[in-house]
């Protein structure tokens, strides 16, 4: 049973490289017809991509916290219109809010996750 628990895994993990996926954040753009809130989902999974794993807590929280700032710098510059332009002005320091005035400048609501 371990053998095939190992196997399979072994199947079903990711095959890109660590550059790839940097990339793929860096570059993450809201699509045409994307709301806000699928636009902020989709970069979380990106930035959770790029989190590396580590036994170590300390190591592991110090990961995190760069995954969460690269997720809001790209989720930030990937806006288009008027919300993107909005955040020149405001400087947002998590994602929930720089979230929140994208969903207010849109007129959309927010959707619990």
């Amino acid at each position: 049973m371990e053998k095939f628990k190992e196997v399979f895994s072994h199947r079903l993990r990711d095959v890109h490289t660590d550059q790839y996926h940097f990339m793929r954040l860096q570059t993450a753009r809201e699509a045409k017809n994307e709301g806000t809130q699928e636009c902020a989902n989709r970069c979380r999974t990106l930035a959770q991509n790029v989190m590396c794993k580590d036994s170590d807590p300390v190591a592991q929280r110090i990961h995190r916290e760069n995954a969460e700032r690269m997720l809001l710098v790209s989720f930030v510059a990937g806006l288009a219109g008027v919300a993107g332009r909005k955040f020149r002005y405001q400087n947002p320091q998590t994602l929930q809010h720089a979230l929140s005035i994208a969903l207010s400048v849109r007129g959309e609501k927010a959707v619990k996750i």
